[in-house]
Formats: C-alpha cells, structure tokens, sequence
C-alpha cells in the first residue's frame, strides 16, 4: 500500500480549500506510478479508478483505500471530479481529454497529448473553452540535471546557445502491443521517445523550428510518410528560428550495446552542457558542464524524477483549475513531429 509521506503539520491546504479531487483512467504501470506519487505528494484526493483491464484496475484500488473503481471515462465523468488523469493508448487521448475537459475537469494526460498537431490543439481550444488546467507527461524536463542545464543556459553560462545533439535509443521497444499499431500508436519511436528530445530542443532555446530533414527507417530500411510500417529510427535535424540546429536521433530494438542510450548536449559560445544516462539506465542521469577541454559534474544521482510532472500539475491544480496558455508548446512539438513525419495535414 502507498504510504504518504508526512504533510509537516500543513493542513489539506493552508488556504483551507479542500484538496482537488481526482480520477485516473487507465492504472496500468505508467498509471500506478503516477497514481504513487501524487499519494505521496499530498496534493490531492484520489477517488476514483478507471480501466479495461479488471485485474489491473483491483490492484491499484488495493493501494488507494476508499477511491471508487469505475468502468468508464464515461462513470468517472460522473462523479464530482475536480480532474482526470489519463494513461491509456495514444489514439484515445484528444478523446478522451475533451471529454473530461468539456465536464469542467482539469486533465493532465501521458505523452503524446495526441497523434498530431491538429488533435493536439484540438484539445487546448477545449482546454481554453474550459477554462481547465491542462498538463501533459513531458518528464524529462522535470529530471534535476536538466534544470540544472536549463538554469546555466537561461543565466548564459554558455554564451549563444546555437548546437545541440539529442539521443534516445531504447534497445527493448514497448512491450506493449498497440505500440506497434499505427491508429492505435499514431507512430513508433518518434512519437514514443523522439518526442522527449524536440521537448527539450524547443523548451531549452524557447524557439521554434523554421527547417526539418529527416529520415525514418523500419528494420534497417528507409520508409517513407505514406509507409504503412513504424519506423524503429528516426534522424532528424531542425532548424531553429533562435540561429540554433538540433541533431536529433531515436530508436527502438537499436544494437546499442545497453538497455538504454539517452543524452542531451547543448553547446554555446562559450561552453557546453551536456546530460547522458548512467549505465545503460532509464533514470539515471549525470549532467556536466564543459569549458573547453574541461568538464565539471553538475548532478548526479539517485533523483526521483519520475512523478514531478503529474506532482508539479497536482500543486498547480490545487492553486486554481484556470487554462494555463503554457500548455501551447504541446502544439508546438506536435508540430515538429508533423514535419519529421513529413505529414501533409
């Protein structure tokens, strides 16, 4: 059972307002865990679970004593729910999303928000029309070594920022099968671990792409945008309306020689930062800082990065429910995916 950590004495909240209530659909393992951390965070009140699977759905109400289980977006929608969380397959997000939005509840959804951009700002005008908070899962800006990247490159600690090389190779793939369906998916390892990196690239350098070339594969053979076949590699290079140029490379199944291979490089006028994963890890990350041939270590782990996003929603759900127009940059990385997919939408 999740045991919540010590409020240190606080209330639900000093103001006295009551802890938002939330549902979560879909409780597989991306859903527990974030299910984990905002029971430890204390931020809100979990009242009701919702997913296709029976099993999954009785074992997350195990940890979460008193929160309804449900057997629908539908039956959530119903209840008196101040937001939803939602972890289930890509193609049902923008779906999904707009329907709790359009119920006046706040949503904070995995990535991808939605298979392309016009899903994506399909569900911020709802958002917007709503007037709800709406957050979606981009994790690794929250893993301490990159906010201590974006801290150095916003304070210019670099000088001009006009490089960067991003890398994400998963060598195992999802093990999920309706990754590897194209309506279900909306793509394959772009929209699955690429995404991170065009994050990164816009959020870092707050700008927007003017250029993109690209080349996907599928089992070592080029494809292109009319493919029926998802891609397992992905490069790409963007240009940036700041000067800058993002290198950008992702896969699955790649004989990388490690589970994982992950790193975020980023080189100004006057040095260079950069973060890699620590032995093929998933979540652990050592960021550096370079002055020429020098480097320094920045951070380094064990960091429990994993939850702050939904954390991070939770909190600012609790101070206002209102639309957050941040959540625009979203549409933004949709639209790089578009353009490296070579989508004609």
């Amino acid at each position: 059972m999740f045991e919540p950590e010590p409020n240190n004495g606080h209330t639900e909240n000093d103001d006295k307002r009551p802890r938002p209530r939330l549902g979560f659909l879909g409780v597989g393992w991306i859903g527990q865990h974030r299910l984990k951390s905002i029971a430890e965070a204390r931020h809100a009140e979990i009242v009701g679970l919702a997913d296709l699977n029976p099993g999954v759905v009785a074992a997350a109400a195990l940890e979460v004593p008193g929160a309804d289980v449900r057997e629908s977006l539908e039956q959530l929608l119903l209840m008196d729910l101040d937001g939803i969380v939602i972890a289930t397959p890509t193609a049902l997000h923008a779906e999904q999303a707009i329907a709790a939005l359009d119920a006046n509840m706040a949503v904070f959804c995995q990535k991808p928000l939605a298979r392309t951009e016009r899903e994506t700002q399909s569900v911020i005008d709802a958002a917007r029309r709503a007037d709800r908070l709406l957050g979606v899962d981009m994790s690794y800006r929250f893993v301490r070594g990159v906010r201590e990247i974006k801290e150095r490159i916003d304070a210019g600690a670099i000088g001009d920022l006009y490089a960067m090389d991003l890398v994400f190779h998963n060598a195992y793939g999802p093990d999920k099968s309706w990754y590897y369906d194209p309506k279900l998916a909306g793509g394959g390892c772009l929209i699955d671990l690429g995404i991170h990196l065009v994050d990164l690239a816009l959020w870092m350098t707050r700008a927007n792409f003017t250029e993109v070339s690209s080349r996907l594969y599928a089992q070592g053979k080029p494809i292109g945008p009319e493919a029926h076949r998802l891609e397992d590699y992905v490069t790409a290079r963007l240009g940036l309306d700041s000067g800058a140029t993002a290198n950008l490379v992702c896969s699955w199944h790649l004989n990388a020689g490690a589970d994982a291979v992950i790193g975020a490089s980023f080189y100004g006028t006057k040095g260079g930062l950069s973060l890699r994963n620590v032995n093929g890890s998933f979540y652990d990350f050592i960021a550096e800082e370079f002055i020429g041939t020098e480097r320094k270590v920045i951070a380094t782990p064990p960091d429990s990065w994993g939850g702050r996003a939904v954390v991070d929603w939770a909190g600012r759900l609790a101070e206002s429910r209102a639309f957050d127009p941040a959540i625009e940059s979203a549409a933004a990385v949709a639209r790089v995916i578009d353009a490296i997919y070579q989508r004609n939408e």
